[in-house]
């Protein structure tokens, strides 16, 4: 690895990354493995998580895997063991890309120096240990590397072409170490200002010699693309199937092999890690409840994580570890860890378990569990009165827990189902005179039944956990009359504000009673019939209010629309009247609101809805001159929300080809029910003709002939275009310029294959005067990208 040490422009950095990855192509060296590599992927090398967790290794960690891959190393004379190495060390201070200060020591290990820099900047230690063996071989150097070795060990300000030197501005073990894991920090810090990034695709060669070519990647996180920043080449399929071997003459090693070596030492670089914990304590709080105290977190978020508490192997509750714990965030850095909850627990031993749930996803560790006993005293209460009247039953009465002056809940049962829950917190003097727990803990609670003889039943809520105590049951008869009413009309000539009238009312009361609607069975409106209705209070003697009238949506096809009433004592509905109506289909509707030429395209915006599939994006065809271009769906999420549609995402933008010249570009749509094609627009569009430009960067005299190269492309389409080369005023030759130019893509963005180098032949002794002319796409004017003036021997 050899590397440019500050952010440079796109250019600058690819020029840096095709000299740092060198060695890394040329020279593998990995643990002995004929095994093929199948678990590589280019796009996702390592995970942000693992590359930035700079906390994976402590100190002691990081000096007894040194000692240990390095155990069976005995230097030679000149040579030092790392796991021996020394150096003194200057302090640095907290900067941009290392918010922690480095402060320096005499005589500091190996394993000190790479855990300190990897604190300082934010990068996983084991990363940076890996990287020092697939560029130098210093974890396992089975006699030791001499001093010079240690002074370039990452390779940091050493490039491959100046033959072996290194800026001194970076030399030095400690040096190198530093300044690499700053290099990494740097990548992220400035992204455009390197030539792979993230969360896009890159071409990625195989090799530093171009002719091996490269792939597309898609590069999936930071972290990987500042690993290719690092060492730009991607191994080929025979330095995979080659294991820790040697592939072929295209094959690169670098990243393969700290694929091997970090998978070798520390797992995949891609897995997420497992998030750790600990509980503090697990208690009975008091009767009929279990306290649950600790810290979690999960290295690979900066969230606070779920923790699952499970009782006797049933999960009882779920925390969130987001509470301050001060002494967690002195020995790991994150303040917001702690976890405290209470579970219910019957009377009894029970083991309680708590597991700190992975993320994003994984094994969940079990953090501890603990046998705790708990003990509860049952509810008490009493049933005082029981009345009906008009439907309605009520019940009072008082209920309590001995372990608790709260109040508790009480639910009421009629007929075996239960029908109303409350909370008994109504002054009770008298109870609390008694059982010296407060005065709240009266009730009174009022719910529906039908006409006949009922049992009603009331249970006290035990504060902890179930069983829960009936403290008494009592029957009582109930008299009511049922609602009556008509459904008067259903029209459906405006299918989204259907009209539905009747009128309702209930003779139990005088009062507007509640309706709701129903379309085939679902209910999709309420409301009151309270509207003016004189000819129903004529009728039946009641009240002149007492119509109703709502409007509902409906959709194409047939629907059966229903119209309810509610019993005001019971609260049941019972259903007055139904009609069943036919919808006809309502035409897709949209626009084409416009239509922008560019370069060899037509960008169209607009927007398409069908009110009989609501849920159903539209899709639309663009059509230029009358011929299909292009498709899109109109998804898009539009403000204001266009007139005529019934939402917001209903917006479609497309880009389709189209020559330079005069076109007529219109949208259509397909109807989802009639299958009819509905225009949704036509505008008429000009697309300019772009003129080729280009570049001649060598013409070269030679015996007989002559050498030109450079490169050329049309602004109109990414393929290539033909050029002429004129020598002394005549036509030459005719020729494609599809060689492979990258920098001209970087630069102009147009695809890569626009480079020409050829040499004419036969050209007579003297001087020559060559022009080069870019041939227009698809017609049009051809201008002349350049000329020069050579001796031809």
């Amino acid at each position: 690895m050899r590397i440019a040490h500050r952010p440079a422009g796109p250019a600058i950095a690819a020029a840096f990354a095709l000299l740092v990855g060198m060695l890394a192509a040329v020279a593998p060296s990995a643990p002995a493995s004929a095994a093929p590599i199948t678990d590589f992927r280019p796009g996702n090398i390592i995970s942000d998580g693992v590359m930035y967790d700079y906390r994976s290794m402590s100190l002691a960690q990081v000096t007894t895997f040194i000692a240990t891959e390095g155990a069976a190393c005995q230097a030679t004379t000149g040579n030092i063991c790392l796991k021996d190495y020394r150096e003194t060390t200057p302090s640095r201070p907290a900067s941009e890309l290392c918010p922690r200060p480095y402060a320096g020591a005499s005589s500091e290990t190996a394993a000190a120096i790479v855990t300190k820099a990897a604190v300082a900047c934010g990068i996983n230690p084991q990363v940076l240990l890996v990287t020092l063996q697939k560029e130098q071989g210093l974890i396992t150097a089975p006699t030791g590397k001499p001093p010079s070795t240690y002074a370039r060990a990452l390779g940091f300000g050493c490039p491959d072409h100046t033959g072996g030197w290194c800026n001194p501005e970076y030399a030095g073990f400690a040096n190198q170490v530093y300044s690499a894991a700053q290099q990494l920090q740097r990548y992220a810090a400035y992204p455009s200002s390197f030539s792979h990034r993230a969360y896009a695709t890159n071409y990625v060669r195989y090799h530093p010699n171009p002719d091996c070519g490269s792939s597309p990647v898609y590069i999936e996180n930071q972290a990987t693309a500042s690993m290719y920043n690092y060492t730009p080449y991607q191994p080929n399929a025979a330095a995979l199937a080659a294991g820790s071997g040697t592939g072929d003459a295209c094959s690169s090693y670098g990243n393969r092999n700290f694929h091997i070596y970090f998978k070798r030492w520390f797992g995949l670089p891609t897995d997420n890690r497992l998030p750790i914990g600990h509980v503090d304590s697990v208690t009975a709080s008091g009767s009929g409840s279990i306290d649950v105290r600790g810290w979690a977190f999960d290295r690979d978020t900066s969230d606070p994580i779920k923790v699952h508490v499970y009782v006797d192997g049933r999960l009882a509750t779920a925390l969130t570890a987001s509470l301050p714990r001060s002494d967690i965030a002195r020995i790991y850095g994150r303040e917001l860890a702690g976890f405290r909850g209470t579970v219910p627990a019957a009377p009894g031993s029970h083991q309680v378990c708590v597991y700190a749930i992975n993320q994003p996803a994984g094994g969940n560790p079990r953090l501890a569990c603990a046998d705790v006993t708990v003990t509860n005293t049952p509810p008490r209460g009493s049933i005082d009165k029981v009345t009906s009247s008009g439907g309605m039953v009520t019940v009072k009465g008082w209920a309590l827990d001995p372990d608790t002056t709260a109040s508790i809940r009480v639910h009421a049962y009629l007929d075996g189902r239960g029908v109303r829950s409350g909370v008994a917190d109504l002054s009770r003097p008298d109870v609390g005179r008694v059982f010296g727990l407060g005065d709240a803990h009266g009730y009174s609670l009022t719910f529906p039944a039908s006409d006949g003889v009922h049992q009603v039943c009331v249970y006290a809520i035990d504060a902890t956990a179930p069983p829960h105590t009936r403290i008494g049951c009592r029957e009582l008869t109930v008299t009511n009359a049922a609602p009556v009413g008509r459904l008067d009309k259903v029209d459906p000539s405006t299918p989204s504000s259907t009209l539905v009238g009747g009128w309702a009312f209930d003779p139990d009361t005088d009062q507007p009673i509640s309706v709701r609607y129903r379309v085939d069975g679902t209910t999709v409106l309420t409301g009151t019939a309270s509207s003016y209705r004189p000819d129903v209070g004529r009728v039946y003697g009641v009240s002149d209010h007492h119509g109703y009238n709502g409007r509902v949506a409906l959709r194409y096809g047939d629907h059966e629309v229903c119209v309810d009433a509610s019993d005001s004592a019971t609260g049941q509905f019972h259903t007055v009247g139904c009609r069943t109506t036919t919808v006809p289909d309502t035409v897709t509707a949209g626009a084409l609101t416009s239509a922008e030429p560019g370069t060899a395209s037509v960008t169209v915006s607009g927007w398409a809805w069908d009110y009989d599939v609501p849920d159903r994006p539209i899709v639309v065809s663009v059509l230029v001159d009358g011929a299909v271009a292009g498709t899109a769906t109109a998804d898009r999420t539009l403000s204001p929300t266009p007139a005529g549609a019934g939402r917001a995402t209903v917006g479609y933008t497309a880009a389709v080809p189209a020559t330079p010249g005069a076109h007529e570009v219109c949208v259509r749509a397909t109807d989802p029910v009639s299958r009819a094609t509905v225009t949704l627009g036509c505008q008429g569009v000009t697309v300019a003709n772009s003129l080729p430009f280009g570049s001649l960067d060598v013409v070269e005299g030679r015996d007989d002939s002559i050498r030109v190269r450079g490169w050329a492309m049309d602004p109109d389409r990414p393929e290539p275009i033909n050029v002429h080369l004129y020598v002394d005023g005549a036509l030459r030759t005719g020729i494609t310029a599809n060689g492979y130019r990258p920098d001209v893509e970087r630069v102009h963005g147009n695809g890569a294959m626009h480079g020409f180098d050829v040499v004419l032949d036969g050209i007579p002794a003297g001087s020559r005067t060559v022009c080069v002319y870019a041939i227009n796409w698809p017609a049009g004017s051809n201008p002349r990208i350049g000329c020069a003036t050579v001796d031809v021997t």
